[in-house]
């Protein structure tokens, strides 16, 4: 079977994004109900009427394709430990911002290649933002019903001030002390995926991120982030890979618009640990 290229299921996979938003405004127009998952994270019925929409969707793309997704049953690693092609899905990442009346929270799907991100689509439905990206396609930006931009990541050499997507205030000490090394011009608090976006964009420069977060959380935002020009790394430098094992825990990661700088020396000693 041969493999359908990631920039022929864009236009699908960038509608599908757009109606799972949809069904999230609906949701939170009429009232959403607020349950709380075993690891005691909130969910509502707009993560699943979101989760419905993709699920159905995706099944109606050839070929065929098993998905991962935040909101369905997670496949053991024996099953997943033979997937070279899926879907990684996050229906709503960033439900806390839902809940707060924040707008930054967004849908993800992503295509994963032996373990890379292929295509990434991110939608933030409450701003209307499209960013989305597949592999050597470049990323792109589409706001409201406007036309679609490229975007491109911002260099940041050695002794430029930067923009980052942290608050000392609000950071672990692993980020403070990041903080402390960068001296940040300014610093910025969003939610979910729209960090490393506007990365991608050159609005922000890092986006550190020391704190739990799963696989579904970074793939469609990565793909985006490197097709602009920047990475997604961990704390020792590498890009972060996906379905590496049983767990779908990701280790500690920086969003950088600027891959030439040598992020992992400023991480050094800062708590660049696995997860």
């Amino acid at each position: 079977m041969t493999p359908v290229e990631p920039a022929a299921l864009l236009p699908p996979v960038t509608r599908l994004a757009r109606a799972a938003g949809q069904a999230i405004l609906a949701v939170d127009r009429a009232g959403y109900e607020v349950f709380e998952k075993p690891d005691r994270s909130p969910v509502t019925t707009a993560d699943l009427a979101a989760h419905r929409v993709i699920e159905a969707g995706l099944a109606t793309l050839g070929p065929a394709l098993p998905a991962l997704s935040e909101e369905g049953g997670i496949p053991p690693w024996p099953e997943r430990r033979n997937w070279t092609e899926y879907w990684l899905v996050d229906p709503l990442d960033g439900t806390r911002e839902l809940l707060a009346r924040r707008p930054e929270y967004t849908v993800n799907i992503a295509l994963v290649r032996r373990g890379r991100a292929e295509l990434g689509v991110v939608y933030a439905p409450a701003l209307d933002e499209l960013y989305y990206a597949c592999r050597d396609g470049g990323a792109w930006r589409v706001d409201g019903g406007g036309e679609p931009r490229p975007v491109r990541s911002r260099a940041c050499p050695a002794g430029t001030p930067l923009k980052v997507a942290a608050r000392h205030r609000y950071a672990g000490p692993q980020v403070r002390t990041l903080l402390e090394r960068l001296a940040p011009v300014a610093e910025f608090r969003l939610g979910s995926s729209l960090k490393s976006c506007r990365v991608a964009c050159g609005e922000l420069d890092l986006y550190p991120r020391h704190g739990p977060t799963s696989e579904w959380d970074t793939a469609a935002a990565q793909c985006v982030l490197e097709e602009a020009g920047g990475c997604l790394l961990d704390w020792r430098g590498r890009p972060l890979r996906y379905n590496r094992g049983p767990s779908l825990r990701n280790p500690p990661f920086l969003a950088a618009g600027d891959p030439g700088r040598d992020w992992a020396a400023l991480t050094a000693g800062a708590g660049a640990r696995e997860a």
